[in-house]
């Protein structure tokens, strides 16, 4: 209002001043030097009051326009402080995974950076304040309200800073059980690489090796449980400050780590036990197929043996050498029979072996060649042994033939009532060639019973006539005839004529009865031929009287 009166003052000191003038010219010289001095003093305090009032008015617009902007950037700061308020107030909202977190922390960070900005403004707000409260002193402006907006933009930002600790601890919480996802998922890839080049056909690393190798796995698997253990109690923390779907997911994706752990478990275990069983099972192949070659050397060794027992060289043999070259082969033969269960033995090792997967071709030749080996010399003591039979029955049977053809010529000359001299001659040479012939039968005879002795089984040709004892009772009770018809005829000869020595018929008679002995052993068990056996015997006891007498 003082301001708008103004221009009334400039109209009024115009008004002065032209009045004044107007006076000037009408007056004496004497006023105008009063009207002039009191007409300088109204202009000067005219121009003093103008002054003034222009001055009081700038400094109250000043005031006004500072106070305006002062209450504007006032409501403005508690318009965010409210909105502030609004963002900062409601809790936390729980996000589905690290990403959205992440994003939720960079917009808590961009709020705290806005109320950290907004520092700045309150500042030059709480200058302002401060500079109205001392130009007006206004309550509006003093020092309690300047205080209330410090306290309360401290709250924002107290609340803010809050809000994103607690979000950067949620954030980093979830990185780091991410980053043990990743870690855990990246042990368990090799991991499984590991036990895959275990399993794999192509590696050629041993059984020992994979062990090893497996039992390493199997260590790094246990430390994975408790490496899954700590996940899972890590996963109870995050899901505590995730969504429900997120929580769900991060509970699947730990479940899908858990059954890869197991199935990676089970895996090894099943190939570490596949291992032992194959080390197990080369371990016992080898065992049997050292066994296998052992029991091969020694049958080998065992036939070796037996082959140069066979050898019945290239001189001329006598009965005796027969007859002990007869038992060699029977005893041959008897030991061949017992090594045919070695034979067999081998055989069922071999069928043991090809249980194996290794390979027993080397072994597999090795027992066929010792199989080879032993029918040779099985077959070379079959063949030796048949020649030595044949020997042996020619060298019995003839001489038993030729006693057989002698002895009815002989019966007949016992016969004739009264023999010419010359027949007695040459039935006395007869006698003395069949005596030679005796001693080739009484050889045979007992070397037959004694070979009979050794194997009831094998030798057929000469188990039957031990078995018979018919044919022995023939053989002997022939000796015993024979000795009856050369026993006259020697003592009817003269003193000159003696050239057969009754102890040679002693010796005979002997060794009879020592053969006759033998059958009896031979016999004892069979009723059948018992008669026979004591006709034997009363004849060989009247032969012995007769050659006392």
């Amino acid at each position: 209002k003082i301001r708008a009166l103004e221009p009334e003052g400039s109209l009024k000191m115009d008004l002065v001043l032209v009045k004044a003038d107007a006076a000037l010219r009408s007056i004496d010289e004497d006023k105008k030097q009063a009207v002039l001095s009191k007409l300088k003093d109204i202009k000067a305090l005219w121009e003093e009051t103008a002054i003034y009032i222009t001055h009081c008015h700038s400094r109250i617009e000043w005031v006004w326009l500072h106070w305006s902007e002062y209450l504007k950037a006032q409501d403005e700061f508690y318009t965010w402080i409210h909105n502030m308020r609004v963002t900062l107030e409601p809790d936390i909202e729980l996000q589905l995974g690290l990403k959205e977190k992440q994003w939720q922390l960079s917009h808590a960070q961009v709020l705290l950076n806005d109320v950290i900005n907004q520092s700045v403004l309150l500042e030059r707000l709480l200058e302002e304040a401060a500079s109205l409260f001392s130009r007006i002193g206004d309550p509006s402006v003093d020092e309690d309200v300047q205080k209330k907006m410090r306290v309360e933009y401290e709250d924002i930002r107290q609340e803010a800073q809050s809000r994103v600790r607690l979000l950067e601890k949620i954030t980093k919480e979830h990185e780091r059980y991410n980053a043990n996802v990743n870690q855990f998922q990246s042990w368990l890839n090799d991991v499984t690489e590991r036990l895959n080049c275990c399993i794999g056909e192509a590696t050629k690393s041993s059984a020992e090796d994979k062990l090893k190798a497996l039992k390493e796995i199997a260590k790094n698997i246990r430390s994975g449980v408790k490496k899954w253990k700590h996940l899972e109690s890590q996963c109870a923390e995050v899901i505590h400050n995730t969504s429900p779907l997120g929580a769900e997911r991060m509970k699947d994706e730990l479940e899908e780590l858990r059954k890869a752990l197991e199935k990676l478990k089970m895996l090894s275990s099943e190939e570490e036990e596949r291992l032992i069983k194959i080390q197990q099972s080369e371990s016992a192949y080898e065992s049997q197929a050292r066994q296998l070659e052992a029991d091969i050397q020694e049958l080998r060794k065992d036939l070796q043996r037996l082959e140069n027992d066979l050898d019945p060289g290239e001189e001329e043999k006598t009965e005796d050498e027969f007859v002990t070259l007869w038992r060699k082969c029977n005893a041959t033969r008897a030991e061949l029979a017992a090594e045919e269960s070695k034979v067999e033995r081998l055989k069922a090792q071999l069928k043991e072996l090809l249980r194996f997967s290794q390979d027993v071709q080397a072994h597999a030749e090795s027992v066929v060649s010792a199989i080879q080996q032993y029918q040779s010399v099985r077959s070379k003591a079959s063949k030796m042994s048949t020649d030595t039979e044949t020997q042996l029955r020619r060298l019995f049977q003839n001489p038993l033939q030729d006693f057989e053809q002698w002895k009815p010529s002989v019966q007949m000359l016992l016969e004739t009532p009264e023999p010419a001299l010359a027949h007695i001659e040459v039935a006395n040479l007869s006698l003395s060639s069949e005596t030679d012939t005796w001693f080739v039968f009484a050889q045979a005879v007992p070397a037959a019973a004694s070979i009979q002795l050794l194997d009831h089984s094998n030798w057929k040709g000469f188990s039957s006539m031990a078995e018979n004892p018919t044919v022995w009772r023939s053989i002997l009770g022939s000796g015993c005839s024979r000795m009856f018809y050369f026993l006259p005829s020697v003592c009817t000869l003269p003193l000159w004529n003696l050239s057969f020595p009754l102890q040679m018929i002693q010796d005979d008679l002997a060794e009879l009865i020592i053969q006759m002995e033998e059958v009896e052993k031979l016999v004892q068990s069979n009723t059948t031929h018992r008669h026979e056996m004591n006709q034997l015997t009363s004849d060989s006891q009247a032969l012995k009287r007769l050659l006392e007498v």
